[in-house]
């Protein structure tokens, strides 16, 4: 007898059912567990922002690198590479100042060079036979502006633009740096923050009065202070002088130092750590005794405190030049057609 199949039937599906009222719970279980989600994710992006910004006050207080991108070049901390870019445009600056003046002099450059002197410490006597030539004046007019900055802006913590003010957070910077360098680290960069953008008219006319009062007044018009003083070289030194104080001393923060400007005097002694000639120098190289012509830059010294001692006393500041003063010596002026009146007499 033959096999005949039976049909195959194919099962049924099943089906799960839930009633209105369970999908509903679902439905509102879900939408607020999405909601909560939402608001944690939320909660979160506040707490980063709120991390961010207390790990940006740790850095301030700890004079760390978060701070004042203004003033910073080439980095968030100054460093050779920028103090030699900074510097070198300034130098040109005063170069090119000094060598406008000497192309339209506004008097005599016998009397432009007597008021250089006057504003010069410790210049150089004028006897009845010298006579002031354009190389003896030029570089004589890069001193006089190289001991303004100096003494006028870089040594001076220009903040705010009262020269009293100034001069009183200079007196307080220095306390605190003798008792404390890292705590006048902090103390420097956070008070740069809130500096001045630019120093005023007003401040301004009252550095060039200060240092350079024979020359404002030569290179000026009767009760009035014209560019032509140095206006706006004075104004890039204070931008220089904001990327020295207001950034990290060292890399990472690890010296608590700060910077200080010197400028050779005339007539002094060419110490090869200090100085960097611009111009070749017979007599040294004949061993003959040269000395200081003109300061046309100033050098960069950076001030720190000495090692403590075994019984925990503090050591003197320590003075190390990171940049010389750019200098041109007696011989080099004179090979240039440069007379150094009274033959290198002084004061």
């Amino acid at each position: 007898m033959a096999y005949t199949p039976q049909p195959q039937y194919a099962p049924q599906p099943q089906h799960d059912v839930v009633s209105g009222e369970q999908y509903r719970y679902a439905l509102t279980n879900f939408r607020i567990a999405h909601e909560k989600v939402e608001e944690q994710r939320v909660q979160l992006e506040e707490q980063e922002k709120q991390v961010a910004l207390l790990r940006a006050r740790i850095a301030l207080l700890e004079g760390g690198n978060e701070i004042q991108p203004k003033v910073k070049q080439g980095g968030t901390s100054v460093d050779d590479f920028s103090i030699k870019n900074a510097a070198s445009k300034l130098e040109k600056l005063i170069n090119r100042w000094a060598a406008e003046i000497i192309r339209t002099p506004p008097a005599d450059l016998d009397q432009i060079c007597y008021a250089a002197l006057n504003d010069i410490p410790n210049g150089y006597a004028i006897g009845p036979d010298d006579v002031a030539t354009p190389m003896l004046v030029q570089n004589l007019l890069r001193h006089a502006m190289s001991e303004a900055i100096a003494e006028g802006i870089i040594n001076c913590l220009i903040v705010t633009d009262s020269s009293e003010a100034n001069i009183q957070l200079t007196r307080i910077h220095e306390h605190i740096f003798a008792r404390d360098p890292t705590v006048a680290c902090v103390w420097r960069r956070q008070t740069f923050s809130a500096a001045v953008e630019r120093c005023s008219a007003e401040m301004t006319h009252n550095i060039l009065l200060e240092h350079l009062p024979s020359l404002t007044r030569i290179l000026s018009p009767p009760d009035e202070i014209s560019p032509a003083a140095g206006v706006a070289i004075l104004e890039s030194a204070y931008d220089f002088s904001r990327m020295l104080h207001g950034s990290n001393s060292s890399a990472g923060g690890t010296v608590d130092a700060f910077y200080r400007a010197f400028v050779p005097e005339l007539g002094s002694t060419l110490y090869p750590r200090q100085i960097e000639l611009v111009k070749r120098c017979m007599r040294s190289e004949t061993g003959e005794i040269d000395r200081v012509g003109a300061t046309i830059f100033p050098g960069l010294v950076k001030v720190s405190r000495g090692p403590v001692t075994p019984g925990g006393a503090t050591g003197q500041n320590i003075q190390t030049v990171v940049r010389r003063a750019q200098v041109m010596c007696e011989c080099a002026l004179e090979s240039a057609g440069a007379i150094i009146p009274g033959g290198g007499a002084r004061h």
